[in-house]
């Protein structure tokens, strides 16, 4: 079973950058993503479209790459989450999180008895098909697998100390553009209620002793963040660099 080398270097202090992957979930992209020096891939169910066998898919072909496979699952349920982590998915970003008890139990799911109720399947996507012990391929999935909630709502900013204190939860990680809704200035990251609700969740992350997640559609923030301790940078997504990258070179052609 491959380890999950980005849980790794967060948790060391080492920043990791990604993408998201919205529509263009082709044989190609993983090898794509991985030669431009993505460190992972987050898929996303709850607004793509994307499948369990599109999903399925692409997991299998980050295998033999330096690229971690990451989902956001389109409902926050056990079966959902134990589904995907059973095709192989490294880690978990969950939306809308909005207190403790839900973080802990979305914990419940990631993690095999004692620690949790993930109900056992071996020998299939998630441990590569492979035979061994039992009880080392339980050690490496608990260990493994990358719990990230979401903090994008109000409740969610309210309780952020208690959401960062759950045994399990690795690092919380910010949805800009749904927090910009939640504090009243929708896509307004630079107003001061967008920034005080974004340095309550840093001093959270950084009160609990764990990392910080967020997503970015600009570089530039995108460094001012990791220079802030933001660990994990999730860059654009896939149909909106396509664009960027076509117009760019469109308006260039056109003088």
């Amino acid at each position: 079973m491959r380890e999950n080398p980005v849980k790794q270097a967060v948790a060391a202090g080492r920043p990791q950058v990604g993408t998201f992957v919205f529509d263009f979930a082709v044989p190609a992209l993983p090898g794509i993503a991985a030669s431009a020096g993505a460190d992972f891939v987050i898929y996303d169910m709850e607004h793509s479209g994307l499948g369990e066998d599109e999903v399925k898919a692409q997991i299998a072909a980050c295998r033999g790459l330096a690229l971690a496979p990451f989902v956001r699952p389109p409902r926050k349920t056990y079966e959902v989450v134990a589904r995907l982590l059973d095709l192989g998915a490294l880690g978990l970003l969950l939306p809308m999180v909005g207190g403790p008890e839900e973080a802990a139990e979305i914990v419940s799911w990631t993690r095999y008895p004692p620690k949790g109720i993930r109900g056992a399947m071996f020998g299939g996507a998630h441990d590569d098909y492979t035979p061994g012990p039992v009880g080392e391929k339980i050690r490496i999935a608990d260990a493994r697998t990358l719990v990230m909630p979401m903090i994008e709502t109000k409740a969610g900013v309210e309780a952020v100390e208690e959401i960062c204190a759950v045994e399990g939860v690795d690092l919380p990680f910010v949805g800009p553009f749904d927090l910009s809704f939640a504090v009243g200035t929708p896509g307004e990251f630079d107003s001061p209620a967008f920034n005080k609700a974004l340095d309550r969740i840093l001093a959270a992350a950084e009160s609990a002793g764990k990392p910080c997640g967020a997503f970015v559609a600009d570089p530039a923030w995108g460094k001012r963040l990791i220079e802030r301790g933001v660990r994990l940078i999730c860059y654009h997504y896939d149909a909106g660099l396509y664009r960027q990258g076509l117009a760019d070179g469109l308006a260039t052609l056109r003088g």
